[in-house]
């Protein structure tokens, strides 16, 4: 039985939306003061992760292992890791944190899209409008049409499309799977995932010893961002815990504003404006259809 606590919640939510701009800035110093590749930065952050939330899982036991459809999880998994390798790709060339952040955030509308295509969800227009408004969001962020557009940008975009269909893959399974089965399954599996496309790489790097110490970090902090997450939904209402998740945008522009002196171009709040405002209207209208 869902606890409700909506501060607690919020404050979590706010928790890994801090960690996870620690991890963005710890990786993009790590690609900036190293040669390791994308490939071998997630294999071993999500090993040392795993090990990290090791005691959960065992605590756990064995019952989240049955399963009715272990194919669905091994291709949800797959999913989400070209999703990871996407995301630590553009961090590690380095694309700016501020517009990985953002185009990250479309993720939702993805979804919503996805709902309507392959779950057959009934969309209305007004949800079609918003979505569209958010991709033009996405497209003020990008200005694909510069002679200075890099395609490396679009890696965020890639990644926040893996993640849609990985949530409406959870979404498909969650009506006959235990949201302990779903988590368990996602951590077993990720590490053969990146292990094999590390395997596939050529450009595989051993880590040395600060390298090491940075990709323990990163493990251990992205372990604490799993379990806070995992924590706020278990305290409040996904949509009432949504507009907090948004604040991960100006914890990241901070962020990179603080260690790499970066500073966002005006067009970005524009943009983030349009995202923002489309995934709360179609949350807002996700929470009523539901309530009817």
């Amino acid at each position: 039985m869902m606890l409700h606590h909506p501060v607690k919640g919020a404050l979590a939510m706010i928790l890994a939306g801090f960690v996870f701009a620690v991890i963005n800035t710890l990786t993009q110093i790590l690609g900036a003061n190293s040669t390791i590749d994308s490939a071998s930065v997630a294999l071993y952050q999500y090993l040392f992760a795993l090990l990290f939330l090791a005691p959960s899982l065992f605590k756990a036991g064995l019952k989240p292992l049955k399963t009715q459809h272990p194919w669905l999880h091994i291709l949800r998994v797959g999913i989400s890791v070209i999703g990871i390798q996407c995301w630590i790709s553009a961090l590690i060339y380095p694309i700016p944190i501020w517009q990985g952040i953002a185009l990250i955030m479309t993720s939702p509308l993805f979804a919503t899209l996805g709902a309507a295509l392959f779950l057959k969800e009934k969309v209305g227009f007004s949800r079609i409008t918003a979505t569209l408004f958010g991709f033009c969001g996405a497209m003020i962020i990008l200005k694909p049409w510069s002679e200075d557009f890099n395609p490396v940008a679009l890696l965020p975009l890639a990644a926040a499309l893996c993640w849609a269909i990985y949530s409406l893959m959870v979404k498909k399974l969650s009506s006959s799977e235990s949201p302990t089965t779903i988590v368990v399954y996602l951590f077993i599996l990720i590490t053969p995932f990146n292990l094999l496309s590390v395997l596939q790489s050529s450009q595989f790097t051993s880590p040395d010893i600060m390298q090491l110490g940075y990709l323990i970090l990163l493990g251990f902090l992205t372990a604490i961002a799993q379990l806070a997450i995992a924590k706020a939904y278990n305290l409040a209402d996904a949509a009432y815990l949504q507009p907090f998740d948004f604040l991960k945008l100006p914890l990241n522009v901070l962020a990179g504003w603080l260690i790499f002196q970066a500073q966002p171009p005006g067009r970005l709040w524009l943009g983030a404006a349009l995202i923002i405002f489309s995934i709360l209207y179609i949350t807002y209208q996700e929470s009523g259809r539901r309530n009817r």
